[in-house]
């Protein structure tokens, strides 16, 4: 897979808002870090130093009302993303094109924003 975006850089381009995140009443469930290096299936880690060679890493994050939202991101330059509100409202956000770190972090801002029904400021 290309490398259009270090998935360290992104990660920490978020690190700055996980204290909003816990005041908002949200909670982060570990990153999960998938390696292109490790054989099919390749298996989920919690553990970034166990990483050889990362192609994806996953931010998983509960809210109040059961809320969910998992964003993944694949260094290839795009990010899934799904997410659960309620029954009734489920499903997946339409996510550009993620080339930089800061793109990831306001991407994660306006799904948050989305599913969460929250604002935040950062720094």
């Amino acid at each position: 897979m290309e490398r259009v975006i270090d998935l360290d850089e992104a990660v920490a381009a978020v690190a700055d808002r996980w204290p909003a995140w816990l005041a908002a009443g949200l909670i982060a469930e570990p990153q999960t870090w998938r390696d292109e290096a490790d054989a099919w299936p390749q298996q989920l880690k919690t553990d970034r130093s166990r990483v050889n060679d990362p192609d994806s890493v996953g931010i998983h994050l509960h809210g109040p009302d059961e809320a969910e939202l998992l964003v993944v991101l694949y260094r290839g330059g795009w990010a899934d993303v799904d997410y659960c509100t309620d029954a009734d409202d489920a499903g997946v956000i339409p996510a550009p094109e993620v080339g930089s770190a800061q793109a990831f972090a306001s991407l994660l801002d306006a799904c948050i924003t989305r599913v969460f029904g929250i604002s935040y400021d950062v720094g």
